[in-house]
């Protein structure tokens, strides 16, 4: 299958994001990485934002394959726990999870992030908040969520998911990993409707 100069771009800079969400999305990385000239990805892209934007606009509309809402077999509070892992799992652990969490501090916490740094990381984390809440719509539907805004919920999840994360680069890391399951637990009781 060929992919236009367009779509080149634009799986360029999502695979860059992929593998790093702290990746400076530079005209020129990600045109080497397209294998286009940095004029074709100024014509489509104008600006880095307009790349930015497009990129995750774009991973709104990706289903995750197996994703663990539609297991029916299982209870809303297990889907939703097995979820929320399977954010966590993107991250690793070990060295992996420091590596992480160290790219990001330097990268929005050390110094000052740039206009275009600090669109690209609102960006991502505005898209985290929308893949919950499809999660979550998923379960209101149901009757099994409890009343709140989904936003709301959404944020509340995903902060305990980063305290997670941040003990995940902590030294004794893989000691703490058997409790995550039931903080994460814990976390999903809360929103979640008291069934009779």
């Amino acid at each position: 299958m060929t992919h236009s100069t367009r779509d080149k771009i634009l799986i360029a800079a999502a695979t860059m994001l992929g593998e790093d969400p702290t990746a400076r999305l530079s005209v020129r990385a990600v045109a080497t990485r397209a294998g286009v000239s940095t004029g074709s990805l100024r014509h489509f892209f104008p600006t880095q934002r307009a790349l930015i934007d497009e990129v995750v606009a774009r991973l709104h509309e990706v289903d995750l394959p197996d994703d663990p809402m539609q297991d029916l077999t299982r209870t809303p509070s297990e889907r939703l726990v097995a979820c929320l892992q399977l954010v966590l799992s993107q991250v690793g652990t070990g060295e992996q999870a420091r590596n992480h969490w160290g790219s990001l501090y330097n990268a929005y916490v050390a110094s000052p992030a740039s206009e275009d740094d600090s669109h690209v990381f609102l960006a991502l984390e505005q898209f985290a908040v929308h893949r919950v809440v499809r999660w979550l719509a998923a379960l209101h539907d149901e009757g099994a969520l409890a009343p709140g805004e989904l936003e709301h919920h959404a944020r509340f999840l995903l902060t305990v998911v980063n305290g997670l994360l941040t003990e995940r680069a902590l030294p004794g890391d893989l000691a703490r990993l058997e409790f995550e399951e039931r903080t994460l637990t814990t976390a999903a009781s809360a929103i979640l409707r008291r069934l009779p």
